[in-house]
């Protein structure tokens, strides 16, 4: 979403959600940090979800790694980066709390899809494992990581500011007559 200079990044947040100029100031202090100064968003935080995808993807031949799969818990993205060695997680943190509404939330819903895709398929991983059904534990995990690889670049998207976040309200308002 293009937005002029005489705009601040804290416009498209809302009032209860930053002061004024603050988004702004975020906006420059996360340059060059690997934080996308217009959405306040750290790709970093996708490595969660890219750890559980690694595990998936060598299930079907090392079903012996299940226990490592199991282990994996979503993490929210201040979790996330609390846990993490990424040098600026202080300021990662900060600028997420001030992520801009029209961002955040779709990233949230697809952080939330992707949370439940796992435990959905976890259980019928397990499931497969537990049965010594090979050919279903091939066929859940691609569906799985499949789905995962999907979801994983709709929220790079969103942190790139690239993913179309407009909800179907805005879409209806555009398009009214």
């Amino acid at each position: 979403m293009p937005r002029s200079n005489d705009q601040t990044w804290s416009d498209a947040a809302g009032p209860d959600r930053v002061q004024p100029g603050y988004g702004r100031t975020l906006g420059l202090l996360v340059r060059g940090k690997n934080i996308n100064p217009q959405t306040l968003l750290a790709t970093d935080y996708l490595n969660h979800f890219n750890e559980i995808v690694m595990l998936l993807e060598i299930l079907p031949a090392m079903p012996e790694c299940l226990d490592d799969a199991r282990e994996w818990r979503p993490k929210s993205y201040q979790e996330h980066f609390r846990d993490s060695a990424f040098s600026d997680k202080e300021l990662a943190i900060l600028a997420y709390d001030n992520c801009p509404d029209c961002y955040r939330r779709p990233f949230e819903r697809t952080v939330a899809r992707m949370n439940a895709a796992v435990a959905q398929g976890m259980a019928e991983i397990e499931a497969a494992v537990a049965g010594g059904d090979s050919e279903r534990l091939q066929a859940v995990a691609g569906r799985l990581t499949g789905e995962l690889h999907g979801l994983i670049a709709k929220a790079n998207g969103i942190v790139q500011g690239t993913y179309d976040v407009a909800d179907q309200a805005a879409v209806d308002r555009i398009m009214a007559p």
